[in-house]
C-alpha cells in the first residue's frame, strides 16, 4: 500500500441531500484557509519586535525560532493525526530546499532587522510577495484576472504610500536594505517549495520537517558567527518560536495548501501596515494622510482578492 496521502477533496464538494431535506447554505472552505491566512500574516508581522528583544544574535534567535517551535509542531501533528509516513526521494528534496531557503531567509532578515528601519526591513522582505504571486500566474499559464490585476495594483499602491514616509536609501541603511531584499527573494523559494510538498504531505508534517532542517542549517552558523547562542531571557525567543513559527507559519502554511499564490501574496502585504500599527501602540508613531491611505488601499485589495482564485 502506498503511503502518499489521499488526493484532498476538491475546495467546494457538492453535497447530496436526501429528497426533502432543506437546502443547505453551501460550505466556503476557501474562506476559512482566507481568515487562517491573515491571521497568520499578523502573527508573523509581530516577529521582529521579538527578534530585536531577544539578547542572542540574529541568526541565534532564528535558530531558536525553529528549535523552540519544533515540539510543538510534532504534537500538533500527532494531535491532528496528521502522519508523516515514508515520505519519497522527490518529498524528501523538497522539504530539504525549505528548510535551507527558509533557514537563508531568517538569516539574512534578522540580520537586516537590526542594520534598518523596521519598515524599510518589513517592506523589502515582502518582495517575495509579488513574486510568489507571479509564479502562480506562470504555473497557471495565464495572465491575472481583472479582480487579481487591480488587487495586486492597490497592494502595491498601498505599500508604496504606507512606506513611503520612512522608506529610505541611504549608506546608514544599505546593508540592512540588501540583506533584507536577499531575504525575501530566499522566502520566495522557501513557499514555492512548501506549495509542492503541500501536494503530498499534509500542514503539520510539512512544516515540522522543514523547520527540523532549518534548525539544523543554522545552528553551526549562529555558533561559528556569533559565539552566544544560549540566552539569559528566553521570553522574546518563546514568543518568537510560539507566534511565528508555530501558528504565523503553521497557518501560512495551511493556506498555501489551498489557495492561490496570487491570494497568499496580496495578503503577505498587510505585514507592513501590521508593523506601522505596532509602531503607533509600541512607540507613539503616528500613522499621517498617506499612511492611512495606504491601509485604506490595502483593506480594498483584501476585499477583492479574498477567498477567491
Amino acid at each position: 500500500m502506498s503511503d502518499r496521502p489521499a488526493t484532498p477533496p476538491p475546495i467546494f464538494e457538492e453535497e447530496i441531500l436526501p429528497p426533502g431535506a432543506p437546502e443547505l447554505a453551501p460550505a466556503r472552505p476557501g474562506m476559512l484557509a482566507f481568515a487562517a491566512l491573515l491571521t497568520g500574516s499578523t502573527a508573523l508581522a509581530i516577529g521582529p519586535w521579538f527578534v530585536r528583544e531577544a539578547d542572542v544574535g540574529p541568526i541565534a534567535s532564528g535558530f531558536w525560532r525553529m528549535a523552540l517551535a519544533i515540539p510543538f509542531l510534532f504534537l500538533i501533528a500527532r494531535l491532528s493525526k496528521q502522519r508523516v509516513g515514508r515520505p519519497g526521494a522527490v518529498l524528501w528534496a523538497l522539504i530539504a530546499i525549505a528548510g535551507f531557503f527558509f533557514a537563508l531567509n531568517l538569516a539574512l532578515w534578522h540580520e537586516g532587522i537590526l542594520r534598518t528601519k523596521l519598515a524599510n526591513s518589513t517592506l523589502f522582505g515582502n518582495v517575495s510577495s509579488f513574486f510568489f504571486a507571479a509564479y502562480g500566474f506562470i504555473v497557471a499559464r495565464r495572465l491575472p484576472s481583472g479582480k487579481q490585476a487591480a488587487a495586486l495594483l492597490l497592494a502595491a499602491a498601498g505599500i508604496t504610500l504606507l512606506l513611503g514616509r520612512s522608506y529610505e536609501l541611504s549608506r546608514e541603511h544599505l546593508v540592512g536594505d540588501l540583506l533584507s531584499i536577499g531575504a525575501g527573494l530566499a522566502y520566495v523559494v522557501y513557499m514555492i517549495a512548501i506549495e509542492r510538498a503541500r501536494l503530498r504531505l499534509e500542514t503539520w508534517p510539512t512544516l515540522a520537517l522543514a523547520t527540523v532542517v532549518g534548525a539544523a542549517c543554522l545552528l553551526p552558523v549562529a555558533q561559528g558567527l556569533e559565539g552566544t547562542v544560549v540566552p539569559h531571557d528566553w521570553t522574546p525567543l518563546l514568543c518568537l518560536a510560539i507566534g511565528s513559527q508555530v501558528i504565523g507559519q503553521g497557518l501560512l502554511v495551511y493556506a498555501i495548501g489551498r489557495l492561490s499564490p496570487v491570494v497568499v501574496g496580496v495578503v503577505l502585504l498587510t505585514q507592513p501596515i501590521i508593523t506601522a500599527v505596532i509602531g503607533f501602540i509600541a512607540y507613539g508613531e503616528r500613522m499621517t494622510g498617506p499612511d492611512i491611505i495606504g491601509a485604506l488601499a490595502l483593506a480594498a485589495a483584501l476585499v477583492l482578492i479574498r477567498g477567491r482564485d
